[in-house]
């Protein structure tokens, strides 16, 4: 059997964890109660799914809050604070994550092209930076089943803006197989097996 193709993995026009990096924005308390767009349990498990996979291919993680140092806003939703342990949250006040510049110097010193972009919610607190992102050069990658929006309307307009700006939608679970990729790479493959079939899809 002839074995896989090289392919540069920062070169590489698909996801690879070395061209790639995980943005996670505003996943807190009064955020995901607001979501209208999809299941909130469902959403939270996509979200730490989602985490899960950036941590077993050991990406770089921007982790952001909103309004939590002014007393406005409450800390990551537990289940996700866990998994992002290692990945202290940039505190901000702007809605636009983009016009944070603690954020910004985060986002750039991770030093990848392509964002894989979570946040809640879709028409806002995503497509803001998305948009600036976009205009700034780097890929995006909005996680749709891990996203959220005000209503259905509202989650699909953010994520059509996007789109039609050049953004490129893709669900968790193809993510994670898209960073895997090859079977061969087995340094990784009993993590994805957990994480996608053990944990979820074999499960509910």
């Amino acid at each position: 059997m002839a074995g896989s193709v090289f392919r540069d993995p920062v070169g590489d026009p698909l996801l690879t964890p070395q061209n790639s990096a995980l943005v996670v924005i505003d996943y807190q308390p009064s955020q995901i109660a607001a979501v209208r767009s999809m299941d909130r349990d469902l959403l939270l498990k996509n979200i730490v799914s989602t985490a899960k996979t950036a941590k077993a291919f050991d990406m770089p993680i921007v982790h952001s809050t909103i309004n939590v140092a002014t007393g406005r806003g409450q800390p990551t939703l537990p289940e996700l604070a866990e998994v992002l342990a290692d990945n202290p949250p940039i505190d901000r006040t702007t809605t636009n994550a983009w016009e944070d510049a603690e954020f910004l110097a985060a986002v750039r010193a991770a030093g990848r092209r392509k964002l894989i972009l979570c946040a809640l919610w879709t028409e806002i607190c995503m497509a803001f930076p998305a948009l600036d992102a976009l205009r700034e050069g780097y890929d995006i990658y909005p996680v749709v089943d891990a996203i959220g929006g005000t209503s259905e309307e509202a989650h699909r307009a953010g994520l059509e803006r996007v789109v039609q700006a050049g953004g490129h939608p893709i669900s968790w679970v193809a993510l994670a197989v898209e960073l895997q990729r090859d079977w061969a790479r087995e340094e990784t493959v009993a993590d994805v097996i957990e994480i996608v079939l053990t944990e979820r899809l074999l499960k509910e």
